[in-house]
């Protein structure tokens, strides 16, 4: 009899397992092939269940006085996760264990969002402290900011803790330029785990936001060092943006990535791209570098909508599974710039 009840037991758990790998598929195991638990949606229902609630308030309230906020926590969300994972190692500032990667080339002067994060913080803090980390802020208000500009929703499963180190290294390193090949945005998107559909999808991301004239003033003055601008640039585009963006000066001047819909979530970017007006050139390789699968990938994004918000969710949870600390792993940051 003991036996029967052992062999049920190891049958349910079992099917318990292949649920919630099925349910949320990186679950199981990280980038990598490495294995970790511990991510759920539900997380805090019993912890903190007013945190989705107070989070979205804040945000709310911070994108209505500053349209290119959503923008900038999704892309501070991006930032995170491509260095050393998804663990808020992007909000610590320097101190004598730290070096902060706020100073690194693709975050200096040009990451934003860190006071609204700072708000939900203070408001978690005070309704449920010490539960409810940084790490896990930055990823609710990724998703809640897509929402917010009319893009899909989706659940995110939670439960990272706050990382205790930084890599400004890493940050230099990880995270693609702007002005990046098609083949070095396949290999940086490769080391994090993600695959050149996960490439085109979260680039379409850049379906709201903006960028400084000095993250594509290559393409319009000297694109290949011959002082000749991006020949796959549509002309009246190149001629407004230079205005914009003058071969001298202007470094902040800023452009919408996609000017047809700025504040919108939606796949306005991908029929931009397909005619010569993608911003950045790291935009414009997924068409024109010469690799199939994002050319592809780019055409039909730009005639089925839901099919790019499909892909899009699906490569946020697999981004957003990239290296979390779990478990006794980390810490919950009272200040999301201290370690504790």
């Amino acid at each position: 009899m003991a036996s029967v009840k052992v062999l049920c037991c190891l049958i349910a758990v079992a099917f318990l397992s292949c649920s919630l790998l099925e349910a949320f598929p990186g679950s199981g195991h990280g980038w990598g092939g490495k294995g970790y638990s511990g991510l759920a949606p539900e997380f805090y229902d019993h912890s903190c269940p007013q945190a989705n609630e107070i989070i979205m308030s804040v945000l709310e309230k911070a994108i209505a006085e500053d349209p290119r906020m959503a923008a900038s926590l999704l892309r501070l969300y991006f930032h995170d996760c491509f260095v050393q994972g998804c663990d808020a190692s992007i909000l610590l500032d320097d101190s004598a264990t730290i070096v902060s990667e706020k100073n690194s080339a693709p975050n200096k002067n040009s990451i934003r969002g860190f006071e609204v994060i700072d708000e939900i913080k203070a408001k978690l803090e005070t309704v449920c402290p010490h539960t409810v980390s940084c790490a896990d802020i930055i990823a609710l208000a990724a998703r809640d900011s897509v929402i917010l500009s009319a893009g899909p929703h989706w659940e995110v499963p939670l439960g990272r803790k706050d990382s205790k180190t930084a890599s400004l290294s890493r940050s230099n390193s990880d995270i693609p330029a702007p002005n990046s090949t098609i083949q070095t945005l396949i290999t940086k998107f490769k080391r994090q785990g993600l695959d050149i559909e996960d490439l085109v999808a979260l680039s379409g991301g850049h379906t709201i936001g903006v960028a400084r004239c000095v993250t594509f003033r290559q393409r319009l003055y000297n694109q290949n060092g011959n002082n000749q601008p991006d020949a796959t640039l549509e002309k009246t585009y190149y001629n407004g943006l230079q205005k914009i963006c003058p071969e001298v000066g202007g470094d902040n001047n800023i452009s919408p990535l996609d000017f047809g819909s700025p504040v919108k979530f939606d796949n306005t970017y991908f029929k931009l791209i397909l005619r010569g007006k993608g911003l950045l050139n790291s935009d414009e390789v997924l068409l024109t570098g010469n690799m199939r699968q994002t050319m592809e990938l780019v055409k039909i994004y730009a005639e089925d909508e839901a099919l790019f918000f499909h892909q899009f969710v699906k490569s946020m949870n697999k981004m957003g599974n990239i290296s979390p600390l779990t478990g006794s792993k980390g810490e919950i940051r009272k200040n999301c710039h201290l370690v504790n």
